[in-house]
């Protein structure tokens, strides 16, 4: 009787490593600071890929797009996408009150623990303080700002001012938890505090030197 053929060994891959769980942690890392060194516009799937040692595809595999990628490597409290058409829906006149709506409706909902596990690595940690301002910056107060056809230096400019007070409110509300804004009903906050969001979107308003603002 004859024996059994022996069993071909099989070739052992070269190049870029396969995925395993490992090589999803891999990737978010890699992703984690080439957007904090690249910002979301100069990074990209390649790069990343790259940075991990993996194929692209893996990626797309793993994440999807990019869009989902920076949402997973900054663990954001909420989708931008998910918010901003509800956002927008208002014309540019409502857009103060609407983009205060929707910040607090993220951060009274679910994504609170996840919002400030973020702010306060941000406070101490300057790649996640990078992550932190291309998230409020670029995905969710550029693309509001963008809808009202300004001027780019103005664009920023308002957009910068827009994220300050933006940012001062989380802060003093979920962080600092000063009163009464800690535990007023966010429709009064909304009241408040968005006609300010308002004048820094639409207003008049004395912009930082080198921007002046459109007639």
């Amino acid at each position: 009787m004859s024996e059994p053929a022996a069993r071909p060994r099989r070739a052992r891959g070269t190049g870029r490593r396969p995925g395993n769980p490992g090589t999803r942690d891999g990737v978010l890392a890699a992703a984690r600071a080439t957007f904090a060194e690249r910002g979301y516009d100069g990074a990209s799937i390649r790069v990343i890929a790259a940075a991990a040692g993996v194929d692209p595809a893996l990626v797309h595999h793993y994440f999807g797009s990019k869009e989902r990628l920076f949402l997973a490597a900054v663990d954001a409290p909420a989708d931008p996408d998910e918010l901003l058409p509800a956002v927008l829906e208002g014309g540019p006149a409502e857009l103060g009150a609407n983009v205060v709506r929707m910040v607090l409706g993220v951060w009274d909902g679910p994504g609170r623990a996840a919002g400030l596990a973020l702010i306060r690595s941000a406070v101490s940690n300057e790649w996640t303080a990078r992550l932190l301002r291309e998230f409020i910056v670029n995905r969710v107060v550029r693309r509001v700002v963008g809808t009202l056809g300004l001027p780019p230096a103005e664009a920023e400019a308002r957009g910068a001012l827009v994220a300050s007070q933006l940012a001062g409110l989380v802060v003093t509300r979920y962080v600092l938890r000063v009163e009464p804004l800690a535990s007023a009903p966010a429709e009064e906050l909304v009241a408040a505090v968005g006609p300010t969001l308002q004048r820094y979107l639409t207003g008049p308003v004395a912009l930082p030197s080198g921007t002046a603002p459109s007639p």
